[in-house]
């Protein structure tokens, strides 16, 4: 038996039981059963208090259970929730300027994941090439080790076969190249492709950053040949890097760019958007979600964009990111024998290893109550909320140094 967040008693042998009878399997989970979260913090129903680097996957980026968020939720539900997205919508409005006044694109298409997000880029981007070059311009170029999300569309342009084998075949339309390779990129466009899709971080192959010129190159090559170039912001954006998206460290703008994940601080809610010719390119008819921008998704995410702005947070994310990879880089040079890299901007962190060993470091962590995710069998990933403290984050280096320590022995 456990408890609840207000101390009742809940059954988590029951609740692991239920899980396995009625859900579908799809998740290897953990056994603790959460029930309270607050900042960067989480408790399970045994009292016991975790550290949180994993931010539900890059989604709770202002913290959990943050207090404007959580009002902003209550008091649009108490007033309006769904109206469907054949009436206006006043914070849907407000919430589109906003987004398009920090990302600097025209306009935006609102959904509900980053997979949703990248399916409208998809079909935009193949009308505009037909519009553009006819019926054979429909392919999209996508680079390997990337990650586009779990529908078929998104799964297609993943670069990745251990995500597409049990599903084959896959939804034509899609080649795939070498990230930062341009040579490889060139000789790939023809008058067949319609765009360029590209992570300016790649996550779920354990945090690998574009390299700047290259990213930059890849804009100058789809101005050249007419291809739209889509940034899938959908893990690096919303600050999480220290900037708004993560190709603003680049300096670079895509035609398209989606988000998602951190967008709304865990209540469902992305983004499709466009910018120039391509952002009028889906017309009545063309496209559409049922629960997409409705009044309470975006009064979450409005909440969220003012908690990011108000508390500084992306200046939190660029300094104490910076802190802790600093900090990890010094205990790899300890242990150069099993840390092969320590990388990534802002607060999207990942750190391999030269064994297969993420899974029982991972263990550990949880173990002194720590949560982290591990990436395949070489790669820990620390994406926390962007309230994380340096003294946070030293906790956790000191318990990565002592596993590493032990691993070694």
């Amino acid at each position: 038996m456990g408890i609840d967040a207000d101390g009742a008693p809940i059954d988590v042998a029951a609740i692991h039981a239920q899980d396995k009878q009625f859900v579908m399997g799809t998740y290897i989970r953990q056994p603790m059963v959460f029930v309270k979260g607050d900042g960067a913090r989480l408790w399970d129903s045994e009292g016991n208090e975790y550290l949180d680097f994993l931010a539900g996957i890059a989604v709770t980026q202002v913290g959990h259970c943050h207090p404007k968020i959580a009002e902003a939720i209550s008091k649009q539900a108490h007033t309006l929730m769904h109206v469907s997205n054949l009436f206006h919508n006043a914070l849907q409005a407000q919430l589109a300027a906003r987004l398009c006044g920090l990302t600097g694109m025209d306009k935006v298409f609102f959904c509900n994941s980053g997979a949703e997000a990248n399916e409208c880029a998809i079909k935009l981007a193949r009308k505009r090439g037909k519009q553009l070059r006819g019926p054979d311009c429909y392919e999209i170029i996508t680079f390997e080790g990337s990650f586009h999300g779990r529908t078929l569309g998104a799964l297609a342009a993943t670069a990745q076969p251990k995500y597409q084998e049990a599903f084959a075949p896959m939804p034509l339309g899609f080649i795939y190249t070498k990230l930062n390779d341009l040579t490889a990129l060139d000789n790939l466009i023809s008058e067949r492709t319609c765009a360029v899709m590209v992570e300016p971080i790649q996550g779920e192959s354990g945090v690998r950053p574009v390299l700047p010129a290259f990213l930059k190159a890849v804009r100058a090559l789809c101005d050249e040949a007419e291809v739209l170039l889509i940034l899938d912001e959908v893990q690096c954006g919303t600050g999480r890097t220290g900037c708004f998206l993560g190709s603003h460290q680049f300096g670079v703008k895509g035609d398209v760019i989606t988000m998602a994940k951190g967008i709304a601080d865990g209540f469902p809610m992305g983004a499709c958007l466009a910018s120039g010719e391509a952002a009028n390119t889906l017309v009545p008819g063309d496209h559409g979600s049922t629960f997409a921008g409705q009044p309470l998704a975006c009064a979450a995410a409005l909440a969220t964009l003012d908690v990011l702005e108000d508390e500084g947070l992306m200046q939190n994310a660029e300094e104490v990111g910076a802190f802790l990879v600093d900090g990890l880089k010094s205990i790899a040079s300890r242990h150069s024998h099993l840390v092969n890299e320590v990388r990534g901007i802002g607060l999207m962190v990942g750190v391999e290893f030269t064994k297969p060993v993420a899974k029982q470091l991972l263990a550990g962590l949880f173990k002194r109550f720590i949560i982290a995710n591990a990436v395949g069998d070489s790669i820990i990933r620390l994406v926390p909320p962007l309230v994380i403290t340096r003294e946070q984050c030293t906790r956790l280096i000191e318990a990565l140094d002592i596993e590493l320590t032990q691993i070694a022995a």
